[in-house]
């Protein structure tokens, strides 16, 4: 039998059918011993086989081939990876420039690893009502600029005052969308007005450490009254990249692979190289000296951190 995985609770995973309806499944032994060290053998959105079990249980047996995924690991450089939502239409990184401010190192991660793993991507700038500072709004148009300028879809929403909702409802509708993000960036709320029967819980903005609070604790894909569903998942504090190869870093961003070509050198590294139009574009100020501290910060990882990823 076969099914759409449409939540996962950690030790359950809940599996719909092409009829509707729904069964609780476990993970056969074997799908844990194939030899990488994964927190999720199976992730939302996967299509799995499974056999029933009898009292409305059953056991995934199997996992279809993959067309993408997200995948992330602890910033912490743990050898433990975890996959947190597969076969996507879309990803949406939700950040905030306050309470709390989401830094360019996380945003330009995300934006690697699904460049690396064929996933499109948008970055939504969530809580515009808390923009009360010109320096606020600055930096938040200063950032949307940048990755506009690189090709990235941008929207700034507020669930408080409705804006930009339409145009993410718009964006939406028709995917299958991978909602991530710090903890506190408001995506439970920003589901609440996408999807008005979820009642997601709401949690609140740590004041003394300006950090968000866990409210969603398990990933969960949610149908979209207009058509496509959201996967929505667990606040995170990092992201460390996975299975990225040295020489190919450069080719996860966008302008970096676009300027490649000029640089006196094929297999430059823009790091220390003469002629390198990379770095000559950050000096002038064609690309985003934050954008390239990112890139730096990747390259810096841990090389006994590389290994190859199962498919």
């Amino acid at each position: 039998m076969k099914g759409l995985v449409i939540k996962n609770t950690g030790s359950w995973y809940v599996v719909r059918q092409d009829d509707g309806s729904e069964v609780n499944c476990k993970i056969k032994g074997n799908l844990r011993l194939r030899g990488f060290r994964c927190t999720n053998p199976v992730a939302v959105g996967d299509v799995v086989r499974f056999e029933p079990r009898g009292a409305g249980t059953a056991l995934i047996t199997d996992i279809e081939p993959r067309r993408n995924y997200i995948i992330r690991r602890a910033s912490n450089l743990g050898k433990e990876f975890q996959i947190i939502g597969s076969n996507l239409d879309l990803a949406v990184l939700v950040a905030t420039i306050v309470n709390p401010m989401t830094h360019t190192t996380f945003i330009d991660r995300f934006l690697a690893t699904a460049e690396a793993y064929n996933v499109p991507a948008a970055i939504v700038f969530n809580k515009a009502d808390l923009l009360t500072s010109d320096l606020a709004r600055t930096v938040q148009e200063e950032m949307a600029s940048v990755y506009r300028s690189i090709g990235y879809t941008v929207l700034c929403t507020s669930t408080v005052t409705g804006a930009g909702i339409d145009a993410l409802r718009g964006l939406l509708a028709g995917n299958t969308t991978l909602l991530s993000g710090n903890s506190g960036v408001g995506k439970s709320s920003l589901i609440n007005c996408l999807v008005p029967d979820a009642e997601l819980r709401v949690g609140h903005v740590s004041q003394a450490h300006h950090k968000g609070m866990h409210t969603t604790t398990f990933s969960e894909l949610l149908d979209l009254p207009g058509g496509g569903a959201i996967i929505d998942t667990p606040g995170v504090k990092g992201f460390g990249t996975i299975d990225f190869n040295r020489n190919q870093v450069a080719h996860y961003f966008r302008e970096f692979f676009e300027l490649s070509p000029q640089c006196r050198y094929g297999d430059c590294t823009h790091t220390h190289e003469p002629g390198c139009a990379v770095r000559e574009a950050i000096d002038n100020g064609t690309i985003a000296l934050s954008r390239y501290e990112s890139y730096l910060s990747i390259l810096d990882e841990d090389p006994g951190n590389k290994y190859r990823l199962p498919q």
